[in-house]
Parts: C-alpha cells; structure tokens; sequence
C-alpha cells in the first residue's frame, strides 16, 4: 500500500498553512488488491482543530482557555493561603476552585473520548450532575465539619 500527499499543496507556502488551514488537508491514498491491477484511490480527510472555532467569530474558546489557566493558578495560591490563613472564606474559595477544575478538566477528557450526539449529552449530564453533588458535599464539609483546611491540616499532623 502506498500513500500519496500533495506536498505542492505544503510548498508553495510553507508549513504555517499545514496547521492553520481552514480547510480541510486531503491525502489521498493507493490500496491494491494482488488479484486485481487497478489500484482504488481512497480520500482521507484531516479535519484541523482551529477550523471548529474559526466560523463563530467570538473570542469564548479562547477567554475558556484563559479561565482554566487562571483557575490552575489561584489554586496554586490557595494552598499557601489555605495553610497560613485557614477559615471560612479559604474554605470555600477551595472548594469552589476544586470543583470548578475538576469539571473543566474532566469535561476535556468527555470531549476528546466520548462520540455520538446522545453518548455526549448523557456525558454532559453525567458531569453537570457530579459537580453538583462534589460542591455540595464540600459545601456541607466546610459548613457542618472543620473544613477543608483544617481537614488537611490534621491529616499531614497525623
């Protein structure tokens, strides 16, 4: 079996357009059977992430994108601020921080593994639904118990 890429396609502008096309890369394959001499062209079509988010004309991938980070790294704060100054505030910050990573991040993992418009939706509901009852139950931790940061405080004194 033999593969065929127009790289003309590639050349004449160099790699840039490979990763940034809007349209879709063709590569078209040869498969030949032994009985048989003609050779059947097959069409494979590379769809390109950014071709997703290029039609809708907002910027909301992109303030995501820049939401997790900011997430990523209050969380990274919190663990200080969590130690020095344990309380109430501290307590639910985390557990709103917590929650809210924990449901981007598994919903990124729903996205790349889980196929089929009714798979996803149950996907979606299944995770809307587990980020509720997470928040919740570290709400009623934080609210009934010591919370979060004396939580932890007395497992590293142990």
């Amino acid at each position: 079996m033999a593969a065929i890429v127009r790289i003309s396609s590639v050349c004449n502008r160099g790699v840039k357009p490979l990763f940034y096309r809007s349209s879709l890369l063709s590569r078209p394959l040869v498969a030949q059977q032994k009985d048989q001499e003609r050779s059947y062209p097959l069409t494979a079509r590379i769809h390109g992430s950014t071709s997703l988010y290029a039609g809708s004309g907002s910027k909301a991938a992109s303030l995501h994108w820049t939401g997790e980070r900011v997430v990523s790294v209050l969380l990274l704060a919190m663990g200080p601020a969590a130690y020095y100054f344990p309380g109430p505030a501290v307590d639910y910050s985390l557990a709103a921080a917590l929650t809210l990573h924990g449901h981007w991040g598994i919903g990124q993992v729903l996205t790349d593994y889980v196929h089929g418009e009714p798979k996803i939706k149950m996907a979606n509901a299944g995770l809307f639904l587990l980020s509720t009852v997470t928040f919740a139950g570290l709400c009623y931790f934080n609210y009934n118990d010591v919370g979060i940061c004396k939580a932890v405080a007395l497992l590293w004194s142990k």
